[in-house]
């Protein structure tokens, strides 16, 4: 099995966001790896990484940061592979993080999901795989039906409440 996705993060304290995505790909059976790799105290090692994830079989790359976020940046400079940032809630709540990542320049793209959105960060890098893998699809297809399907259960369970005054 070789992985597709490559979760990247600047420190392993940014597991316990970053997990969200590692278990909603686990939950798809959409191979992946994660890797602790920093934009400022590992520089050669994160372009190294970035140079070779395509030759390596990676499809999409998703990179947190916090505070200065530099991580998904560099990576999009140093490979043609779509780059998702996640800002990672940090000393202003993440808008530092966020506000880095998505100032990025011309030419150096990086899609941005919101503070400490790993899971959406998951999502979003199997729709942009499920462009040209119809197995990936099908999956992206059923999850989100059974979020609708959640919210209709909720519903459900709602009309169940009691109050004096409800009228529903």
């Amino acid at each position: 099995m070789k992985a597709l996705v490559s979760i990247i993060m600047g420190s392993t304290s940014d597991l316990p966001v970053m997990e969200k995505a590692c278990k909603w790909l686990n939950e798809m059976e959409i191979p992946f790896e994660v890797n602790a790799l920093s934009a400022h105290r590992t520089p050669q090692a994160v372009e190294k990484f970035a140079r070779e994830a395509q030759g390596r079989g990676i499809k999409v790359i998703i990179a947190g940061a916090g505070m200065a976020a530099a991580l998904p940046g560099v990576i999009a400079a140093s490979t043609t592979l779509p780059v998702i940032g996640v800002p990672i809630k940090g000393m202003l709540d993440g808008l530092d993080a966020m506000l880095s990542i998505v100032q990025m320049p011309p030419g150096i793209p990086v899609a941005t999901v919101g503070v400490n959105g790993a899971q959406n960060a998951a999502i979003l890098a199997a729709e942009i795989m499920a462009l040209a893998d119809s197995d990936i699809a099908q999956k992206v297809t059923r999850y989100k039906a059974g979020l609708g399907a959640k919210i209709e259960k909720a519903n459900q369970d709602l009309a169940q409440v009691k109050y004096d005054y409800k009228v529903n």
